[in-house]
């Protein structure tokens, strides 16, 4: 991606120059009293957010990272889920499937309050005519932000402004989520988090029907070192290519997504293998199955429980302070050569469902658990 030298002047000028003091007039002062309501209101739990990103994507299709946002936020759903699923509880203390369940939720919380006021200013821009993105200020959005906006504004790149949120939103949890002390202790440094590396389990994928097809498939990409900042954006970046790359397939995902609201549950998107009732007899082990994927598999589905099922709204403490945006290395990211991915995720993914189901069964020590 050539990286414009106009916007580099820009995003200079920016770095260089102190916030300006800015005099609000009353419709200011109005919008972002609006803006702050509507995004502590849809800020609620993973549904509201990940149904709010959709809902935006719809009202402006030319914002594409406001769709990926949409996809990814549905993924962390069904990751919370999974920790109250079929086979995670027999792998995992109580108090590590909240701690997990925490340290996701408040990177999924953090990044829709720093992201959603950015778009509804755009909305109100194209409302009004102008760019207001001299407000992203008074939301504590990274000065990072607002060069790229205003380039949006007057260029309409979507490729550049997409991969510039990818870069805000992963830098923007690094310190807050990735390298926070708590986190660290309670998820990022156990063993049973590095294992993840070891399962493939953070997988993401996007669902999609195709015309000869009942079911969906899926694409995406695998995450694997989670706590690496180069490697999420990275993946970010893969997975834009992947959503935008092949029009028929993204028009099939978006239709996907449309008309399939999202619960949390995997049954979403595979109701053939996941249900949100649990099939198993009570008490006993879900039966590992050769071929778990398989469209014709006769045991009972695996369980997987919609997110307010199990999981109620968590109550989070104001996001911390402070712009992670230092200086011009971060451009670095724009220029770094990406790899075309083809997104064939299918046969990975299905073995990790049998690594779990295996490793629920027997009880081994994929994961550390306390006598």
């Amino acid at each position: 991606m050539k990286f414009p030298s106009t916007l580099k002047k820009m995003i200079k000028k920016k770095l260089r120059d102190s916030v300006p003091s800015l005099t609000l007039d009353s419709s200011d002062k109005e919008l972002i009293s609006t803006i702050r309501e509507r995004t502590i209101a849809l800020n609620k739990n993973n549904v509201t957010r990940t149904q709010a990103y959709l809902d935006f994507y719809t009202r402006h299709p030319e914002v594409h990272w406001a769709f990926l946002a949409h996809l990814v936020s549905r993924n962390a759903g069904w990751n919370m889920t999974d920790l109250k699923g079929e086979f995670i509880p027999r792998l995992l203390t109580g108090k590590e499937q909240v701690d997990f369940f925490v340290f996701l939720e408040r990177g999924n919380w953090l990044i829709f309050q720093d992201a959603y006021p950015q778009l509804l200013l755009f909305e109100e821009s194209k409302k009004r005519g102008i760019p207001l993105f001299h407000l992203l200020s008074f939301f504590n959005v990274s000065l990072f932000m607002e060069p790229f906006w205003q380039y949006y504004w007057a260029y309409k790149d979507k490729s550049i402004m997409t991969v510039a949120l990818i870069i805000n939103e992963q830098n923007y949890i690094e310190e807050r989520v990735i390298h926070n002390h708590q986190y660290k202790n309670t998820v990022l440094d156990t063993i049973s988090f590095k294992l993840q590396d070891l399962f493939d389990m953070n997988q993401i994928l996007f669902p999609y029907y195709t015309p000869i097809q009942n079911q969906p498939k899926v694409v995406g990409d695998t995450v694997h070192h989670f706590s690496s900042l180069n490697d999420r954006i990275m993946t970010g970046k893969i997975l834009y290519q992947l959503l935008y790359s092949v029009e028929s397939r993204y028009h099939s995902i978006l239709d996907w997504a449309k008309t399939h609201p999202h619960t949390g549950s995997r049954g979403d998107y595979w109701p053939h293998i996941f249900h949100d009732v649990k099939e198993t007899i009570p008490g006993a082990a879900h039966q590992p199955q050769a071929r778990p994927c398989d469209p014709e598999r006769k045991s009972p589905r695996i369980y997987s429980p919609k997110l307010m099922q199990v999981w109620e709204d968590w109550i989070h403490s104001k996001a911390e302070t402070g712009d992670w945006f230092k200086d011009m290395k971060v451009i670095r990211h724009f220029k770094n050569p990406l790899k075309h991915h083809k997104g064939d995720i299918v046969d990975n993914y299905c073995e990790t469902i049998e690594k779990l189901e295996l490793a629920a069964l027997t009880k081994k020590m994929f994961f550390k658990r306390p006598e």
